[in-house]
């Protein structure tokens, strides 16, 4: 175990050769020491490594020295890095901040690195845990904290440095301002609670929003591998399919020129999948290009403004409003759902649509399971749009061709069997951390059966998973 002593020696030659003597013959080992003469002649601070008899013993020899008096020797140091932006006056508020707590700094340094920022490492010496806790807990909320070095098992301050620890491997990881790092700090508590009041590990609770934003941004660049495939489903008329690893399918029908897509996935890997459209299209920028969105979630609905117009239904099209005017969306009024949903929209690099390209297809205005609430034409085909009745959430729209014998299905209906390896872990996150992707289960059951059902024999485009070519059953 770790303990730091504070000692007051006299200002003399052979002062600390004396108290190093002490500590190597009852086994310890010295691990870190603080001292500045121009700050204070006397004191200087010595962290050691050693077990509690050793430890016992060397605080019983230093006193004997006169280097130690009162409690020193049962005092700890918690060493930090705060991040600051590398300009006059950053470090002002986090000194009026330490100020105003009883603690005390045995170590600062700090140094710039030709980076827009500076670090400065800082010792804080641990006599009131609860102090030390509050007070990184304001710091956290005023710049980056790493937590360097730790030897403390008080139960309030070890829950406090790891909330600090996860918020800055999430800074790191997903490169977050100081307000967007407090704001996953926060959702994630509040998933962590509503997991806990249901017998959930909190531990894993931030095990599974780290694997969460490991994946979705360990998928970036060329780790971004979608599977495409093409089929034929009429001459004249292609249709192509893009599984990235994580977020939706994107369907894209060509034809004379023109394109028509469904879905759109995450806003993070906008340059990734523009990076397979224009593989497939390589004029794809200048084509005349049209979106359908199944709903409004997004993992579907990131990368909209590629397009000159999107179709939506009126709920999805309020639902954006709704973000617009900095409201919960229809998601979001789930409690269970909204801190999640916020964590997606920052982890994803998520922005309101602006809606000048939208397009309202029609609306829902009944209680049945499945509406009918308009139609598109593409390709000499008219494709029929329908409204669920919000069982996966409001707006969820499904998309048919008769003729064609083809439906896309978004949400819905997914294809679980169809998921690739990377999807299925992808895929087992959302539910956990939401405690279902459903806003109500046993309804969206029952719209997903129906839609099984009335499309029988139908090829299922799902929003996630593979396609399903004429099953009779793709529930």
């Amino acid at each position: 175990m770790k303990q730091t002593y504070i000692t007051k020696m006299p200002d003399k030659a052979g002062a600390f050769l004396a108290a190093s003597r002490v500590i190597r013959e009852n086994s310890g080992n010295i691990t870190r020491v603080s001292y500045n003469k121009a700050v204070d002649v006397h004191t200087l601070f010595i962290e050691v490594s050693a077990g509690a008899e050793q430890h016992a013993r060397i605080a019983r020899s230093l006193t004997e020295l006169g280097y130690l008096t009162g409690d020193s020797a049962e005092r700890r140091v918690i060493l930090i890095e705060l991040k600051l932006p590398d300009r006059p006056g950053t470090v002002e508020p986090v000194l009026e901040v330490i100020n105003g707590y009883d603690v005390n700094i045995s170590y600062l340094s700090s140094q710039e690195d030709g980076t827009p920022y500076q670090s400065f490492k800082m010792g804080l010496l641990i006599e009131n845990p609860r102090e030390i806790s509050r007070l990184l807990d304001d710091l956290s909320r005023l710049c980056g904290v790493r937590i360097l070095d730790y030897d403390v098992t008080e139960k309030q301050l070890d829950g406090t440095v790891f909330y600090i620890s996860f918020a800055d491997e999430m800074r790191a990881l997903l490169d977050l301002t100081q307000e967007l790092t407090n704001t996953v700090l926060i959702q994630s508590n509040r998933i962590m609670q509503t997991l806990d009041e249901r017998g959930g590990s909190p531990l894993k609770t931030f095990g599974y929003i780290r694997r969460f934003a490991e994946f979705v941004a360990g998928h970036r660049g060329e780790n971004y591998r979608a599977e495409v495939s093409c089929t034929e489903p009429a001459p004249g008329l292609r249709l192509y399919t893009v599984q990235p690893p994580c977020g939706s399918n994107t369907f894209v029908l060509e034809s004379g020129g023109e394109l028509l897509c469904v879905d759109c996935g995450f806003a993070c890997y906008r340059e990734e999948l523009l990076g397979v459209l224009r593989g497939l299209f390589p004029d794809f920028d200048s084509r005349r290009k049209s979106l359908v969105l199944t709903h409004a979630d997004i993992d579907h609905a990131g990368l909209t403004g590629l397009f000159d117009r999107v179709y939506m239904s009126r709920s999805c099209y309020e639902n954006f409003r709704l973000e617009q005017r900095w409201e919960p969306n229809f998601r979001e009024q789930n409690p269970l759902h909204a801190p999640y949903c916020v964590l997606s929209k920052i982890i994803s690099g998520y922005t309101v649509p602006s809606l000048d390209n939208a397009r309202v297809v029609g609306a829902k205005e009944d209680g049945e399971l499945l509406t009918r609430i308009g139609e598109l034409r593409f390709g000499g085909y008219v494709f029929d749009l329908y409204e669920g009745a919000g069982g996966h959430v409001r707006g969820e729209t499904v998309m048919a061709c008769e003729a064609l014998r083809l439906v896309f299905t978004g949400d819905v209906l997914v294809n679980i069997q169809g998921f690739s390896e990377e999807q299925r872990a992808f895929n087992l996150l959302a539910p956990y951390l939401m405690t279902s992707v459903n806003v109500d289960s046993k309804l969206a059951k029952a719209v997903r059966e129906l839609v099984s059902g009335r499309f029988r024999g139908f090829g299922f485009f799902p929003g996630h998973g593979a396609p399903i070519p004429g099953q009779t059953d793709a529930s």
